[in-house]
């Protein structure tokens, strides 16, 4: 009989135990790709950045605004192309539920002009600006909320108290899959006109600055120079890359990551002690055959092949249904995020990498788990296994 029929048959033998383990196996491997999914999207985010974007914040924290005086003395520094701001606005439409998505009060004459990858047909941005209300959505968010060009919609303010009527006049698509599809723009100018009236304290304040460089080697140069320029000012800035700012929302979840990082390695940890008590409790009972395949013959490389070939193929066996259990877990993660999928993850999908390391994980834990049941087998002496029984 080959040996590979030997092992298929040695599979099949407890088959219950076999299949619990392929389970067991299968379920695991499930929840790494899963975790390493999330994971790998979560620092996706980043990918947005642009090389030659700068992010200029207050100093002491992004809720804290800069004056609007800033952008001719930000502009005037070596280096700079082109210079745009914008602030953050939190209202509610319909309920907070359906809210979940990002509003930013630009300024509409310059800030598309830094961001080229969202895409925005010229008759749309053209009446973009000329209505002060106006906005542009991006096109996940239409499809979410089935809005249109021409719709009116209203919000209900939370930061800025009040209703907010908006007029949608543009709907953006992305050039690059990386780019968030479901953000709300509006002009600046429309905010702060409301603040004169409600709240002039704050009128003349944005939240941060977009800069444009002409160089991305000079990011760390004009960084420092602008900080410079404003060095013991009422508001201190701190200037950044645009991939460092982005990278800042992601430390802010630095615990979160760290501990689905140890979970996804402490799961590598569980299929191995799954698989090892199973081959442990195989080579147990199987001494006495062991013993008999040395008498016939048998050596070393034969017992080798033949444990370690049922080790790696219920390992093998797991870690295929397993991989094939991550895109169910994942769509079934996306439909309870529900609306906040654009918000955390403008990329969500299961990555190549993921899919090769949990393979990779299947072949490894097979092997190791076959380490000591085949050293027992090899080591034997045959009148040991001779006069075991059971």
């Amino acid at each position: 009989m080959e040996l590979t029929t030997l092992i298929l048959k040695n599979v099949m033998r407890h088959k219950l135990r076999s299949i619990l383990t392929i389970l067991g196996i299968a379920i695991a491997i499930s929840a790494f790709g899963l975790l390493r999914t999330v994971i790998t999207a979560w620092y996706g985010v980043a990918q947005v950045a642009a090389p030659n974007r700068l992010v200029t914040r207050n100093a002491i924290s992004l809720i804290f605004p800069l004056p609007l005086s800033y952008k001719d003395a930000i502009l005037s520094i070596p280096g700079v192309e082109k210079v745009s701001y914008g602030s953050w606005f939190q209202a509610i439409y319909i309920d907070e539920k359906h809210s979940q998505f990002a509003q930013f009060a630009v300024d509409p004459a310059t800030w598309f002009d830094l961001y080229p990858e969202y895409l925005i047909p010229a008759e749309q941005k053209e009446a973009f600006l000329r209505e002060r209300n106006a906005a542009i959505i991006g096109i996940e968010l239409a499809e979410r909320f089935g809005w249109k060009i021409g719709d009116t919609i209203r919000m209900r303010g939370t930061i800025h108290p009040g209703d907010w009527d908006f007029v949608i006049r543009g709907i953006y698509s992305g050039a690059q899959e990386a780019a968030h599809r479901d953000h709300f723009f509006f002009h600046w100018q429309y905010l702060d006109e409301r603040l004169r009236q409600t709240e002039p304290w704050r009128a003349g304040y944005v939240g941060m600055y977009e800069v444009k460089i002409a160089d991305p080697e000079l990011a760390g140069t004009v960084a420092q120079a602008i900080d410079e320029r404003f060095k013991n000012s009422l508001a201190e800035t701190l200037t950044e890359t645009e991939k460092a700012f982005l990278m800042g929302f992601v430390t802010m979840s630095q615990a979160i990551l760290t501990a689905l990082e140890i979970i996804s390695v402490l799961i590598i940890g569980v299929i191995l002690l799954v698989l090892f008590n199973t081959m442990a409790m195989t080579a147990r009972e199987r001494l006495s055959e062991y013993a008999v395949l040395k008498t016939l013959g048998f050596g070393a490389p034969h017992l080798t092949f033949l444990i370690a070939g049922e080790s790696l193929l219920i390992a093998l066996s797991g870690g295929v249904l397993g991989m094939s259990f991550i895109y169910p877990a994942t769509g079934s993660f996306v439909k309870v995020m529900g609306e906040m999928m654009g918000v955390y993850f403008p990329i969500y999908g299961i990555a190549p990498a993921t899919l090769a390391a949990s393979g990779l994980m299947a072949i490894g834990v097979g092997l190791t788990a076959a380490v000591f049941p085949t050293w027992r087998a090899v080591t034997l002496r045959i009148a040991e296994g001779l006069r075991r029984v059971g």
